[in-house]
């Protein structure tokens, strides 16, 4: 195939199969990415942009080609092109996510240790789903806050108050109130951050990328989906993990050296993470679908009216 012909926004894996879509994120959640310099990726991006004007640089390669969009994926916004902060990219997920799940997994047992574990948990998540929001839809720095609090707040009522009412119960129980906290947390937070999305709608195209106009119903879809997948992300080394950590403790040579107890903690998590963030992220297409007759009655009339029935699905991105 001639590079000059070189389709770069063409998926490389078949989007439409769970398969497919692993392959793709775990290209690009690959956690090495983050440690490149801007200049690096900029680098990346101006090759990916020289293919779609179609002035590649001689001597270009396609396994250059793939390596720059899979760098340029990792870590610029699909909808603004803008480079995205590193903390808020997936491809940090391992490696920020390993830490801050192993320390609220080991520290679980007082109240400080589990406000201050949730707070900086939040504060991280709020930072990531702010990055992966849909930018068509634009959220003010008032609305950032009142997500952020409201989430954080959640978070730490769960925590603290499951914390407190664990306190006669089986200890493997008291173990999981990091998951409970952070799962509730993400009901709130992702919606609350891209509430914007929830009152005005969310840009729909046809398959073709033409604009059809905007769907609050597509965006409680797609947010739904986000929060189903990032609930998943934290589940197997949340639930799984502290079961293990309870084995082990039994043992004599681990109660040794209860100071390597979060360190130990934080590469299991880790491990989990690898696997975890691209599968998570796969579960549903990035490019979500919606039927037009499922959209609301304004929207599915005057697509009908303009299109009749070549139109049959929408398409939008549902963030991550």
């Amino acid at each position: 195939m001639a590079l000059s012909s070189f389709d770069i926004d063409a998926p490389r894996w078949d989007q439409s199969t769970f398969m497919g879509r692993l392959k793709h994120f775990f290209n690009i959640t690959d956690c090495r990415t983050a440690l490149l310099p801007d200049s690096r990726l900029d680098e990346a991006k101006a090759l990916v942009e020289s293919c779609r004007a179609g002035s590649l640089p001689p001597g270009t390669t396609e396994e250059q080609l793939h390596y720059a969009k899979k760098l340029y994926d990792s870590a610029f916004h699909p909808d603004t092109g803008d480079r995205m902060n590193i903390i808020g990219r997936m491809s940090f997920q391992v490696p920020g996510g390993m830490a801050i799940t192993g320390f609220m997994l080991q520290f679980y047992r007082t109240v400080p240790a589990v406000v201050f574990w949730q707070w900086v948990n939040q504060s991280f998540n709020a930072l990531v789903n702010y990055t992966n929001r849909n930018a068509a839809s634009p959220i003010t720095p008032k609305q950032i806050g009142v997500a952020y609090i409201t989430a954080t707040s959640t978070a730490l009522a769960t925590a603290v108050g499951l914390n407190l009412y664990t306190k006669t119960a089986p200890p493997l129980v008291a173990r999981w109130v990091p998951f409970a906290a952070v799962a509730a947390a993400n009901c709130v937070n992702i919606p609350m951050m891209r509430q914007q999305e929830i009152l005005n709608g969310i840009a729909v195209t046809d398959e073709n990328g033409n604009k059809l106009g905007h769907s609050t119903k597509a965006a409680v879809k797609g947010i739904t989906q986000v929060v189903v997948s990032r609930i998943t992300m934290a589940a197997p080394g949340m639930i799984i993990l502290p079961i293990v950590m309870q084995r082990l403790e039994k043992h004599k040579f681990m109660q040794r050296i209860t100071y390597l107890h979060g360190p130990i903690q934080v590469m299991m998590v880790g491990v989990f993470l690898i696997f975890m963030v691209p599968a998570a992220c796969s579960l549903f297409p990035q490019r979500c679908s919606m039927a037009v007759s499922k959209l609301e009655p304004e929207l599915r009339d005057s697509i009908v009216s303009q299109y009749g029935d070549k139109v049959q699905q929408v398409y939008f991105n549902k963030g991550l």
